[in-house]
């Protein structure tokens, strides 16, 4: 199986009229594969796969694939739901189109038990072959992924290789080393990146890499290499962006940050999310100041 790790990009979905703005998109996935990156990940959380038409999270993972081919950039696309059904139906759908992995997101909402996780997970990944992630971020979905649960999956899914910890607890990618050397932690938190690759974990899916992907890419390819004195000084360049990015509820800073820094013509979010306040404006083109956007 080749396993994906390394720089990885949690892609924010474009959208332009009400519609899927799939130009911008196509155009956005490029920049990440000039710019260093390992892998982008297509319609996770940070893309509002949430409230997304099954079409068009379908249509943003061909259109990742076909963007993608013939590059050295992977891709991990997203599909995660709280039906394990749904999520089977978009796993297969990015198999066979071409994706090289897959990243779910723990089910949301219906808060299920460990023993359920394991059976919704497990689901999933056996109704696929390619390489499987599973994604533990329970501030956002209500319920937390133990790490004996997660060993368990790894231990008896032949196909899961990797859990992206977005906990923010170096304690639980500690937890899961220990124990399970082969199974990749991946860094979920982006102020926390370099803490995180210097303990064992095996790469990132990073929001701010929107934004500034070579930073990111050189950050994770430092880091990996040993050189934890550069992947240190650029982890803590970017930790007040990291922070800014965060003030409100992801992806709303980081989309409206890139329209800003000129990378997207239009600002648009899918309700129940809306835009920005003023005053988170206001810190984000405070802060953009700071940095070079290589477009």
């Amino acid at each position: 199986m080749n396993i994906i790790t390394g720089a990885m990009t949690a892609l924010i979905t474009p959208f332009k009229d009400g519609k899927l703005d799939t130009a911008c998109y196509e155009k956005l996935i490029k920049r990440q594969i000039d710019q260093g990156m390992d892998a982008v990940v297509p319609v996770g959380t940070t893309g509002e796969s949430a409230t997304l038409s099954h079409a068009e999270h379908k249509e943003c993972i061909e259109i990742a694939v076909a963007t993608c081919k013939d590059t050295h950039v992977k891709v991990i696309a997203g599909a995660g739901s709280n039906a394990t059904h749904e999520a089977c139906d978009i796993a297969k759908h990015a198999q066979n189109v071409g994706a090289d992995g897959l990243l779910s997101v723990a089910p949301y909402y219906n808060k299920p038990s460990q023993e359920g996780l394991y059976q919704h997970y497990k689901a999933i990944a056996q109704s696929v072959e390619i390489p499987f992630m599973i994604y533990n971020v329970p501030g956002r979905t209500g319920v937390d992924i133990e790490a004996n649960t997660a060993i368990r999956l790894f231990d008896d899914v032949k196909n899961i290789y990797a859990i992206k910890e977005a906990t923010g607890s170096l304690e639980r990618a500690i937890e899961i080393n220990s124990q399970r050397p082969d199974f990749c932690v991946i860094s979920g938190d982006d102020a926390i990146d370099f803490p995180m690759l210097a303990n064992g974990g095996k790469g990132i899916i990073s929001v701010t890499s929107n934004l500034l992907p070579n930073y990111k890419s050189k950050l994770v390819h430092a880091a990996m290499s040993g050189d934890f004195d550069t992947a240190r000084a650029i982890n803590n360049e970017l930790y007040q962006l990291n922070k800014t990015l965060f003030v409100e509820a992801n992806p709303i800073p980081i989309k409206a940050i890139m329209y800003l820094a000129g990378l997207m013509d239009s600002l648009e979010y899918r309700l129940p999310l809306t835009p920005p306040s003023s005053e988170t404006m206001k810190k984000l083109e405070d802060v953009l100041k700071n940095y070079e956007v290589k477009i």
